[in-house]
């Protein structure tokens, strides 16, 4: 018998773009006939006046994908928003049915798609536990077999006899993930369930994410947490504007995914002469780079590697004593660290810091050891001061780039690696005595 659970071939979903119909039969027959005779449409309001909607006809939220998915395997399914990600798992749930292609799936499948789907906000917890295992395909002795294990699981035990509708979105995800976990179906599909809980819900969510896949059920994973795909997943699928663009390994599928979704970055700044204004004192900030440990400018680095900021500016007056500094932010704004090269801060001696500066370019470079950062987005400040304490020259978000995860910290761990920084302390353990 075949390991093959689910098959897809040439499998698409097409919309179609703009306002279809009003609602109404007869105001759609009257808009028709107005149409057909070169009249105005009727039903028309005065905001619509002056404006023209830009794109009407068909849309292809997928176009010919084909993959196949083993017993037991753990899929995860990546790609920007928009890719096609969800409306793939609503087919696969047969939420919506498909323009073209063919699915066959073999086994019982349970999806969590959207955050209490499914649940009744004047029932409690308990008793959308009974409502939403019946929607999922189970029977009533099975629920009644494994509740004390979803509500437990859940956390939500002091809320459970309380109407949903008072719960928060963390507490409706947590209920609706502990039900279907417990499904036990042959094909469970689960879309960003990790990105409501807190990093305690997640890191349970994975753990039984893994021991589900340990008894031979199958897993599609959608999640925009490279970590928790990686940890979680052997095999990866890219989706591209409705494309499949990749189907590989995880860790090689999320590198080109990396590449796609963070082209944006800008790896160098440059300042253009036309616009550029000269700072105080004659002080101009020429450029801003991001380099690998290769000295490449680059913006997309392993976690594993060192790399630099590079800073480069210009003064036209004698005498300036200047100093190099930059912002770190995290992409959701958080600012890490404040660095220069001032005398006190830096390792070394730098032999252009707090001395008389003659006229010239200058350029300076910060370097930003491997383990230190962890995945993610960041954005650079760039910032040069006149003795170390006031700003003359200031460039807002003038570089950008991705940390990837390499995995090398993670082999030992079965789940994502919170924080912002990550670094590798020297740990020491002694025998203090022998029982």
């Amino acid at each position: 018998m075949s390991d093959t659970v689910i098959s897809i071939e040439g499998l698409g979903k097409k919309y179609r773009l703009g306002v279809i119909g009003t609602g109404r039969l007869s105001q759609d027959l009257t808009q028709w006939w107005a149409k057909i005779r070169g009249k105005e449409d009727p039903f028309k309001s005065v905001e619509q006046e002056n404006f023209k909607p830009t794109q009407f006809g068909d849309f292809w939220a997928l176009k010919d994908i084909c993959f196949n998915v083993k017993r037991g395997e753990v899929l995860g399914i990546i790609g920007k928003n928009g890719a096609g990600k969800s409306t793939l798992l609503k087919i696969l749930s047969r939420v919506t049915s498909p323009t073209t292609g063919i699915i066959k799936a073999k086994g019982r499948i349970a999806s969590l798609l959207e955050v209490g789907t499914g649940f009744h906000p004047e029932l409690t917890g308990r008793e959308n536990i009974y409502l939403n295992g019946a929607i999922l395909g189970m029977t009533k002795a099975e629920i009644r077999g494994k509740i004390d294990e979803i509500i437990s699981f859940s956390g939500v035990e002091k809320h459970i006899d309380t109407p949903v509708k008072r719960y928060s979105s963390g507490m409706y995800v947590r209920l609706a993930f502990a039900v279907a976990a417990h499904l036990e179906p042959e094909i469970l599909i689960v879309d960003e369930v990790l990105a409501v809980g807190d990093a305690e819900f997640q890191k349970k969510c994975l753990g039984k994410l893994g021991q589900v896949s340990k008894e031979g059920r199958t897993i599609l994973f959608v999640s925009h947490n490279m970590g928790a795909v990686q940890a979680l997943c052997n095999r990866a699928i890219l989706l591209q504007d409705g494309n499949l663009t990749m189907d590989g390994p995880t860790n090689a599928t999320i590198s080109t995914y990396s590449e796609i979704a963070y082209n944006q970055s800008k790896a160098v700044w440059i300042y253009e002469p036309e616009k550029a204004v000269i700072g105080k004192y004659g002080v101009r900030i020429k450029a801003v780079r991001v380099l690998d440990q290769f000295h490449q400018v680059c913006n997309i680095l392993n976690d594993n590697d060192p790399f630099y900021i590079e800073i480069e500016f210009q003064t036209n007056q004698h005498g300036n004593q200047l100093t190099s500094n930059i912002q770190l932010f995290s992409e959701s704004g958080i600012l890490i660290l404040s660095s220069g090269n001032w005398p006190s801060t830096t390792l070394g001696v730098d032999k252009f810091s707090n001395v008389n500066l003659n006229v010239g370019t200058y350029r300076s470079r910060v370097k930003i050891p491997k383990y230190f950062l962890n995945e993610g987005g960041y954005y650079i400040n760039a910032l040069i001061n006149r003795e170390a304490a006031t700003s003359i020259a200031f460039i807002e978000e003038a570089v950008s780039f991705t940390i990837v995860d390499s995995g090398n910290m993670r082999k030992e761990y079965t789940d994502y690696i919170g924080g912002v920084v990550r670094p590798k302390f020297e740990w020491n353990t002694e025998l203090l005595e022998t029982n």
